[in-house]
């Protein structure tokens, strides 16, 4: 297929890896097809409202190591729950039909849609409608079904790891109970991972209810030894027989609900039923700014040269996928149609336990 003009979009949360994806797309795209490249402005709101700028070699210079995206992104533009009107008066409508007409309008030729779940769902929904539409896997919390890992998730669990490395010299010297609360949503991938690589004493994951007693019980034998804990808990998790932590609800986005709050708990309900001294730290947005790894550089690079490759073949309503090392392309149907969440048998979960890890069961 002759790939002559391309769109590129960045939707949901921004993350480490979104510039590195656009230059390896548009650098190709620029140099080898003479393709003009058209960079939507803040994600799917931008296609909506028709706000784009034709990009050009020197906007793609010296990016792959600079976080966030320099197209902008929105997690609040869902074409078809597109929220409308002032703060006092919003409204739900499908704006669906405009993204098809700027699409026609700006005579593109593919889109592409970098994105987690709530972007790939809404890339395959415009597919249907007609575009020629190739997903880019991307999300700190890495619970996109159909691939291996996504970019942005290394660079998010390396800041999460560093930020467990420096409590546990202040935890040691004040002899506290430190608990971490980690973003992932209802995944527990990055609080697995960097508790682990960090040395956590506990670590509380959605995808395993926890029990207090056991908590209470880890951190009262801990304070008999080493005097310090440990506790890294991702944000989704929750107690046996409990509900999450809600931190708010947001009709303009396609998922109202905000998680959060749930290390502020843990640490309240250990210092209140054990008596020993806690405090909590919250990364939150830290764990997506930043330069991204040079694993998220390089897998970003990969993802993105081989969307252009498929396009040019003509492949369409697919994403890309890391697969025993090698990037391929799967059905979007195939990524969007449940979350990747933590299985029970992982070895992650082993190597925890075996190394005297609590996991709060």
């Amino acid at each position: 297929m002759k790939l002559k003009r391309i769109g590129i979009l960045t939707g949901g949360g921004d993350c480490p890896g979104l510039n590195a994806v656009i230059r390896s797309i548009a650098k190709p795209a620029m140099s080898y097809y003479n393709a003009t490249v058209i960079g939507i402005l803040d994600g799917y709101e931008g296609l909506v409202e028709g706000r784009h700028r034709e990009l050009t070699p020197s906007d793609v210079l010296g990016i792959i190591n600079q976080g966030g995206t320099i197209l902008g992104t929105s997690n609040k533009g869902d074409p078809f729950h597109f929220p409308m009107g002032e703060r006092n008066n919003i409204r739900i409508v499908d704006a669906s039909q405009q993204v098809v007409d700027h699409y026609r309008n700006l005579k593109l030729d593919a889109l592409v849609t970098i994105g987690g779940d709530g972007t790939q769902i809404i890339a395959h929904k415009l597919a249907e409608m007609g575009l020629n539409v190739m997903g880019v896997p991307k999300t700190i919390d890495n619970d996109l079904e159909a691939t291996e890992v996504t970019f942005g998730h290394d660079s998010a669990r390396a800041v999460a790891t560093e930020a467990i490395d420096r409590l546990q010299t202040t935890a040691s010297a004040h002899h506290r109970v430190m608990v971490m609360e980690t973003m992932g949503r209802y995944a527990g991938w990055i609080a697995l991972g960097s508790g682990l690589a960090g040395g956590a004493d506990i670590i509380l994951i959605p995808e395993i209810p926890f029990s207090w007693d056991a908590i209470f019980e880890a951190v009262l034998k801990r304070s008999k030894g080493a005097k310090f804990s440990i506790v890294c808990v991702a944000e989704g998790a929750k107690p046996s027989g409990g509900e999450v932590s809600v931190r708010e609800f947001d009709k303009k986005r396609t998922d109202p609900v905000r998680l959060g709050g749930i290390g502020e708990l843990v640490a309240k309900r250990i210092e209140d039923e054990t008596g020993l001294e806690t405090r909590v730290t919250v990364l939150g947005h830290v764990q997506r700014g930043g330069s991204p790894t040079p694993f998220d550089r390089i897998l970003a690079t990969r993802f993105g040269t081989v969307a252009l490759q498929a396009m040019s073949n003509g492949e369409f309503d697919v994403m890309t996928s890391l697969r025993q090392n090698t990037v391929i392309t799967v059905p979007l149907i195939d990524a969007i149609g449940r979350q990747r969440l933590i299985p029970p048998d992982s070895q992650l979960i082993f190597a925890a336990k075996a190394v005297g890890t609590c996991l709060g069961d």
